[in-house]
C-alpha cells in the first residue's frame, strides 16, 4: 500500500513537472508564433512583405502618411523626408527616411514599423525596406533609407475600410552604443 502511495507521488510529480516544462516552452514559442500569425493575417496592423507587387492598379488614389519615433535621449535625428505622399491604389511607390548620427561616436540603429489603422497592415506591402536591419551610422553621418511599397487594390473590397482616406507607415529607431 505504502508503494503504491509512492507510486502515485511519483507520477503526479512527473506530471506536475511536464506540464510546467510544457508552459515554459509555450511562453517561449508564443512570441514567434505570435510575429508569424500577425506577418501571415496583416494582425495588428503588420504590413505585408511582398518581393513584387502582383496586385492590380486602380485609378483611386490613398493618402500614406510617414511617421518616426526616437528616443528622447537618443543621439540621432530621424524623420521622413516628406510627411504625407498620394499613391495610386496598386502602384509601386518609394518613400525615403533620413537619419543622422548626432554624436561623434560611431552607433548601430534598428528601426521597427507599424501601420495603422490596424485594419489597413493586410493591405499595405512592403518590397523594401531599412526595417530589422541593423545599420552603422558613423560620427556625424547622416544617411536617406528608403522604403519601396504599394496599397493592394483588394483593400477597395474589404467593407470596414473600403472608404478609407488615409494610411499612416510609422517607424520606431532605436539605437545601439557601439563598443
Amino acid at each position: 500500500m505504502i508503494a503504491r502511495n509512492q507510486n502515485k507521488k511519483v507520477k503526479q510529480a512527473f506530471y506536475l513537472l511536464a506540464f510546467a516544462l510544457g508552459m515554459l516552452a509555450m511562453s517561449y514559442a508564443a512570441v514567434p508564433l505570435y510575429k508569424i500569425f500577425c506577418k501571415v493575417t496583416g494582425y495588428g496592423g503588420t504590413p505585408q512583405i511582398s518581393s513584387e507587387n502582383d496586385s492590380y492598379k486602380i485609378k483611386e488614389k490613398i493618402d500614406v502618411r510617414f511617421d518616426s519615433t526616437i528616443d528622447r535621449n537618443a543621439v540621432i535625428s530621424f524623420k521622413p523626408e516628406v510627411k504625407k505622399i498620394e499613391v495610386q491604389i496598386g502602384e509601386n511607390s518609394l518613400a525615403f527616411f533620413k537619419a543622422k548620427n548626432n554624436s561623434d561616436k560611431p552607433i548601430t540603429t534598428m528601426s521597427v514599423f507599424n501601420v495603422s489603422p490596424l485594419q489597413a497592415g493586410q493591405y499595405f506591402n512592403k518590397i523594401e525596406c531599412f526595417c530589422f536591419e541593423e545599420q552603422v551610422l558613423s560620427a556625424n553621418e547622416e544617411v536617406s533609407m528608403p522604403v519601396s511599397f504599394f496599397v493592394d487594390a483588394s483593400i477597395k473590397d474589404d467593407k470596414f475600410i473600403k472608404d478609407l482616406q488615409e494610411i499612416t507607415l510609422s517607424y520606431t529607431m532605436y539605437v545601439r552604443k557601439n563598443e
